[in-house]
């Protein structure tokens, strides 16, 4: 019988300190008009000195998997998506692997930035469908906080920290994963990027590794991408746009989501967004935001809904699922 991979739990998990645009105020020069017409944003959150990638990562995974109603140790993978991890190595994922107790599992980290989850998520159904593993825990995390410059306007208000998870499973009675695309341009690395520790002494002056963004050309790739990579895995799902039920963008810009859904010719009503709350949370924004369309209610069983990444690399990645939870 074939093998089929569906998403049957979902966590989140922000950090408690919320930072207002009317903080930013005090020590930027910007204002809370500016920050929420060019974007959407309102507030994000920030790890405190103590909350990594990791220790978000854990509490998101852990309801994952109760909402689930899988124990730590039937886990057989963890991947965490991550541009954030608390180490160079070892992998976050393995830290998470272990505080969970999921003994049995296998893990690592993936980095695409912003695009993360996506290629976690259709890495993981892979490994379901092969036959491999039947359950795989698929997590986005970040603290982007840590790598901004919180002098620079252009990016510090744009980004939070959080983290999303889901349990990936194996069946045999209906498809959950229908359809996906995972792209990249490596020509538009320069675009967006933060240099390194192991690069060339060159790569980053003053050993200043801050997030960089050439913010109108991020914008105009981010539109036409989301809605290129929408189109073609609701072809490669053998549906069409009205087939589809929910969509859910990578959480970076309300201008960004909702000139992608316009030109998808979705109606309000079928876009999920609450990039106003969280910012930009990078490989965590898509879970979360999934994790909070099942809490609203906006998910049922039979629904189809288009998910949506864009990111550095660049890379882009979408995929349709058909959620099989009531």
């Amino acid at each position: 019988m074939p093998r089929y991979a569906q998403v049957v739990g979902w966590g989140k998990c922000l950090p408690q300190r919320v930072l207002t645009n009317r903080e930013l105020e005090v020590s930027i020069d910007t204002t809370d008009a500016w920050i929420q017409s060019r974007t959407g944003i309102k507030e994000r959150r920030i790890a405190s000195d103590s909350e990594t990638a990791s220790s978000l990562a854990v509490p998101a995974a852990r309801m994952a998997l109760e909402t689930a109603h899988v124990s730590p140790e039937s886990v057989d993978l963890v991947i965490v998506a991550t541009a954030t991890p608390d180490r160079i190595f070892p992998s976050c994922a393995a830290t998470v692997q272990n505080a969970l107790g999921a003994r049995k599992a296998g893990a690592f980290d993936i980095n695409a930035a912003c695009t993360g989850f996506m290629y976690a998520l259709v890495t993981a159904c892979q490994f379901v469908t092969s036959g491999t593993f039947k359950n795989v825990l698929v997590i986005g995390s970040e603290v982007y906080s840590r790598i901004l410059d919180w002098k620079d306007r252009s990016t510090c208000v744009l980004f939070g920290d959080g983290a999303g998870a889901v349990l990936v499973q194996a069946s045999d009675d209906a498809p959950g994963m229908l359809g996906f695309v995972l792209g990249s341009d490596g020509s538009g690395a320069d675009m967006l990027y933060v240099p390194g520790p192991c690069g060339t002494p060159q790569s980053s002056p003053n050993g200043r590794y801050f997030l960089a963004m050439n913010g109108p050309e991020v914008f105009r790739f981010a539109i036409t991408t989301t809605r290129k990579a929408t189109q073609q895995a609701v072809a490669a799902s053998g549906l069409t746009m009205s087939d589809i039920d929910l969509f859910v963008s990578h959480q970076a810009n309300s201008r960004i989501i909702w000139a992608a859904a316009k030109s998808l010719g979705l109606p309000p009503e079928r876009v999920f967004t609450n990039v106003e709350q969280y910012g930009n949370t990078s490989a965590a924004s898509i879970p979360i935001a999934l994790c909070e369309a099942v809490e609203q209610g906006k998910l049922h069983a039979g629904n189809h809904v288009a998910l949506v990444g864009f990111g550095g690399g660049l890379s882009w990645g979408a995929a349709v699922l058909r959620w099989t939870v009531n």
